[in-house]
């Protein structure tokens, strides 16, 4: 294949040229977004009810419009995949990324307008390989193609109208793809989309062992399994054997940390570069800029507009919310979205950690909803993974996926966490491998170091393997298997590894 890159790299590095230009003046940018948001739905329900068309300030749309999740926004986006128009964004709404459950265990649909498609999704995917090629010069990415693993359409839905798809936010991006970019991705549409992901798999692999496969994107967790696949299907011990030009995997989802050494081990890595993204179904909003750093730069001109909750007030019954130029470099926040999907003052439940501003980058602290605070221990999703990791790293263990939830005190025993746990590579030494996890929690958690002090409130980690196979088959029984879907990493409460035990054999 003719290698496209020198023409496509001038085009990309004037993107970065526009980006470069606002890196100091993230307010006004910002403030302009925010303007082209009301402007464009002054005229749905929401913006007449809100009276969006005299919104001229930021305290204006802040002091009219509440802050809000799902479950307050559900009879607005029910209203719009029932086919009523002008709901939430001008005109009608055809497709719906279903995403992870509310609090009452049911799927979430979000919104993906033509604008969503158009000024955010496809132009955050844009500028990942923007950034990629500034960090390559030397990237040939388009003499080949890349593989994309993408979910289905699959939901429970009934009774839908004509035209209205509703499933993974990444079978959405793939149906919807400008064909010319389709000429550089496999698999074929019909392959990508599948449901079943017992047929799917090895239709992947089929797909892209015979291509000129020069970059991966996706979630890590599933990738890896499908690299394995390739593996074993062509006799291979390097994924270089089978395509020798592939150089980079754009992933994001779920944290790369715990996967990382498993990648390098199945990848030539003189070869390889890996690079974070945030792509959430929500929006695309961050990407890994630079090579020394995983803080990813927040998109700031995408059709999304950001507010900031100091996580201190993430429980709070009116959370005090602050746009970017209020925010402090080294604080967390709950990040809270108004975008061209029609999500307003909206509350994603992600934290993300403020590593600088100008130009702001940040990196995902873990969810406001995902955590463990049973003891006053306050374990957040990236202090686990960031842990876990580095267990695995010292005993030389490979881990494909976790689960952790408290033990709590009875009048006989502490309470302490439970780690229930799928290895590729066990530990030889499961003993060890606990001890150097709890000592790296104690390290990157101050929280949980108090707490386990002198072992009075809190004991040491239990650690219980998981059987091969365990995390997929739970996914597949709660009709979660395949695309983005992925097991909450932490719970404050037991009902996730009960469930998951009881599957155990």
């Amino acid at each position: 294949m003719i290698d496209f890159t020198p023409l496509a790299r001038g085009h990309f590095m004037s993107r970065l040229r526009q980006q470069a230009r606002y890196i100091h003046h993230a307010d006004a940018v910002q403030q302009g977004e925010l303007v082209r948001l009301v402007e464009r739905a002054a005229l749905t329900a929401v913006g007449r009810r809100y009276d969006f068309s005299t919104v001229r300030t930021y305290h204006d749309f802040a002091s009219r419009v509440p802050l809000c999740r799902y479950e307050d926004m559900q009879p607005l986006i029910m209203r719009a995949l029932k086919g009523e128009a002008g709901v939430l964004w001008p005109g009608r709404t055809y497709n719906f990324a279903q995403s992870s459950g509310t609090s009452d265990g049911r799927s979430k649909y979000i919104p993906i307008t033509r604008e969503s498609f158009r000024w955010n999704h496809y132009q955050g995917a844009s500028d990942v390989v923007a950034h990629y090629l500034n960090l390559n010069p030397s990237s040939r990415i388009f003499s080949g193609k890349a593989l994309i693993l993408g979910g289905s359409f699959a939901n429970n839905l009934t009774g839908l109208k004509p035209g209205v798809r509703v499933g993974d936010l990444s079978a959405s991006l793939i149906d919807n793809i400008n064909p010319l970019a389709g000429m550089f991705r496999v698999p074929r549409k019909h392959i990508a989309l599948m449901e079943d992901w017992n047929e799917k798999l090895p239709a992947l692999v089929e797909a892209s062992i015979g291509e000129d496969i020069t970059n991966l994107s996706g979630v890590p967790s599933w990738f890896l399994t499908v690299l394995k696949r390739v593996l074993e299907r062509t006799g291979a011990q390097c994924i270089h054997e089978v395509w020798p030009h592939l150089e980079v995997f754009f992933h994001g989802g779920i944290a790369f940390g715990p996967y990382r050494e498993q990648y390098e081990r199945l990848c030539d890595m003189s070869r390889m570069h890996f690079l974070d993204t945030y792509n959430a179904s929500e929006g695309f909003f961050a990407v890994q800029s630079a090579w020394e750093s995983t803080a990813m730069l927040l998109l700031l001109d995408v059709g999304v507009f950001y507010e900031f909750i100091p996580i201190e007030e993430t429980d709070s019954d009116q959370p005090q919310a602050y746009p970017i130029w209020e925010i402090e470099a080294g604080r967390t926040y709950e990040l809270v979205i108004t975008a061209c999907n029609g999500l307003w003052r909206y509350r994603l439940g992600d934290t993300v950690a403020v590593e600088q501003l100008a130009p702001a980058k940040i990196k995902i602290a873990g969810r406001t909803r995902a955590f463990i605070n049973a003891f006053g221990e306050e374990l957040m999703v990236h202090n686990a993974d960031e842990s876990i990791a580095h267990a695995a790293t010292v005993t030389g263990a490979q881990v494909l996926n976790y689960t952790a939830a408290p033990i709590f005190a009875t009048q006989r025993q502490r309470g302490r966490h439970q780690w229930l746990v799928e290895f590729a590579q066990p530990p030889a030494d499961m003993e060890r491998f606990n001890q150097v996890l709890d000592e790296r929690l104690r390290q990157v958690n101050s929280d949980y170091d108090a707490k386990r002090t002198g072992d009075i409130f809190l004991g040491p980690p239990l650690i219980t393997v998981a059987e091969p196979g365990l995390f997929d088959r739970w996914l597949a029984a709660t009709g979660k298997l395949g695309g983005q879907r992925k097991v909450p990493r932490l719970a404050n409460d037991r009902h996730l590894i009960d469930a998951m035990l009881a599957m155990s054999q």
